[in-house]
């Protein structure tokens, strides 16, 4: 076998993010994917449990995915409903806009630093219950919001709206981890990331409506129905997908994982009496080609349970993963890289959504609140494609890198699709910024701001398959990292981005963000470059902590 670096490997190095994902000379035995892609091995494995989320029906997996879509889609209308009626809420209440701007630039902020509580609960006690918390205390927040007079009210609700909304930031990327294989992987955190910066692009196209009819307060109550719509539907619907494996990813015995070269099918000398019995044997029936044996499936109800037998058992591993991220994660340059990147991405999106209402409600354009929400079709449009290029072609893609480099996948494959940003950003900053200082015609605004949310669509996607594909099995705590980094630069930036504005005026400011943007978006240069070198210095770190949360029964 020739490794990706041209030289013959025959026990090649556990790297994390380095996985044999084709196979192409079929003597892997690994665990295969069906279907027409039986070249592709199935990382991670599979166990042989029919309730391993791994091994659900295609019919199975899909509902779980609707059901995190769902959630996505309400904590995400409510976190954005108010952007197309800042002026009509800042003209009722008296708080100026930035005021308003500075408070969801503190909801933003403890959207990434309730990760810290959230996602270690998720892990310890079950993903089921803290969505459906979070449903829930997003509805209130919506509901008090509507009431709030005050800047010290606002603040306090979009504090504890973000607190209580952060799982919709960290943990749907762990949800689809829990799901699906790395060759699938990137198309539903496309999914997610869809309907985590569509529903920020479409909730101000209903709520611009809503308030020409109803007044802006029912923006908000809207928001809160929403929510409880989405309760209801992931009560009903959602399953736990927490899985404990039994085997630290690229550990496992040879023949069934794609993170390890085999050598061969032969017992390796010096292996175990009960090695050289799994070498030596036959993979057991299978069903769909995962392995599956017969055991009993859960029923409904016992899927409908808020806590999973077991959950309480467990090793208490919370202090350890609520300061592993702060303390180690952060340490690992893939992940801050993967948190920077991110973060740099959500910038350009804050930016759009502080200034579009004052721009687009201004002179000359003079758009009412509900023509504000309209133009916002045409972020939605630019998820959209966003989403089909980093998902569905990006999972082709790298399938035919890995083709290309003796069927082995590094995680920075991923990134070379960030060429696209090279001319997008610059792109969509200049003709938003400068075409709203020299007046130019309402579609080059709305163009633009289509371009931008292409960009950021790019970047989420990227960041987060980066992060994932170099550290499954730590993902958890590793995306509380990430998003901990994005949301504190989110925060900077909805802090001060008024007073940016006025101060540079429309044109100086966005010239200097296309500039910074593409500064930004030629990073991933460096880690394509170096990103190896990095993962490989990170190798027993990993591994260390790996082994704690396995070892609690917490692997995912």
């Amino acid at each position: 076998m020739v490794s990706q670096e041209g030289e013959t490997s025959h026990a090649r190095p556990f790297v994390p993010g380095t996985v044999h994902l084709v196979d192409l000379e079929g003597t892997m035995r690994a665990k295969h994917a069906s279907k027409g892609q039986k070249d592709i091995v199935l990382v991670p494995a599979p166990s042989n449990d029919p309730d391993d989320p791994l091994n659900w029906s295609p019919r199975r997996k899909l509902l779980s995915t609707s059901c995190m879509c769902v959630y996505t889609l309400m904590v995400g209308i409510a976190s954005a409903a108010i952007y197309s009626v800042l002026v009509p809420i800042s003209e009722a209440t008296g708080m100026t806009l930035g005021d308003l701007n500075s408070g969801t630039g503190y909801m933003f902020l403890f959207f990434g630093w309730g990760c810290l509580v959230w996602q270690p609960l998720a892990l310890q006690y079950g993903k089921r219950p803290i969505y459906l918390l979070s449903l829930i205390a997003t509805l209130c927040t919506q509901v008090w919001a509507g009431y709030t007079k005050t800047n010290g009210q606002w603040i306090a609700n979009k504090i504890l709206q973000g607190f209580f909304g952060a799982p919709v930031e960290s943990l749907c990327e762990i949800s689809v981890t829990d799901v699906y294989f790395t060759h699938e992987r990137g198309f539903y955190i496309a999914i997610y990331g869809l309907f985590l910066a569509g529903s920020n692009y479409f909730a101000p196209i209903i709520s611009g409506f809503i308030a020409d009819a109803m007044g802006w307060k029912w923006v908000l109550f809207w928001a809160a129905i929403f929510n409880g719509i989405g309760f209801i539907y992931c009560f009903l619907f959602m399953e736990e997908t927490n899985y404990s494996r039994k085997t630290i990813a690229g550990q496992e015995d040879k023949e069934e994982s794609g993170t390890l070269t085999p050598e061969t099918v032969q017992p390796e000398k010096g292996a175990t009496p009960d090695e050289k019995a799994v070498l030596g044997a036959s993979l057991p029936p299978t069903e769909e080609g995962l392995g599956v044996i017969n055991l009993p499936k859960k029923t409904y109800l016992q899927k409908l349970k808020l806590f999973q037998p077991g959950v309480f058992s467990k090793k208490n591993e919370l202090i350890g993963m609520m300061t592993r991220p702060l303390k180690y994660m952060i340490t690992f340059p893939v992940v801050a890289y993967a948190g920077f990147s991110y973060g740099s991405s959500l910038v350009w999106f804050n930016v759009l959504n502080g200034t579009a209402s004052l721009i687009l409600s201004g002179t000359p354009y003079n758009f009412a609140a509900s023509m504000v929400g309209v133009s916002y079709v045409a972020p939605l449009l630019g998820v959209c494609v966003g989403a089909a290029y980093t998902g569905y072609f990006g999972d082709w893609f790298i399938l035919r890198f890995a083709r290309r480099h003796g069927g082995i996948m590094e995680s920075e494959h991923r990134l070379w699709l960030f060429v696209a940003s090279w001319f997008a950003i610059p792109l969509g900053l200049i003709l938003w910024g400068v075409g709203a200082a020299h007046h130019v015609h309402w579609f080059g605004l709305v163009f633009a701001m289509g371009v931008i949310a292409y960009t950021n669509t790019i970047g989420l996607q990227l960041s987060i398959s980066y992060s994932v594909d170099s550290y499954r099995d730590l993902a958890g705590e590793t995306m509380i990292t990430v998003i901990i980094i994005r949301n504190t630069m989110s925060f900077a930036i909805g802090y001060g981005l008024t007073p940016w504005v006025e101060n540079m005026g429309y044109q100086n400011a966005f010239i200097v963000a296309a500039f910074a943007g593409l500064a930004q978006v030629l990073t991933p240069l460096i880690f394509i470059k170096y990103g190896k070198r990095l993962r490989v210095a990170s190798t027993n770190t990993y591994l260390k902590y790996v082994k704690e949360i396995t070892d609690a029964g917490l692997t995912h």
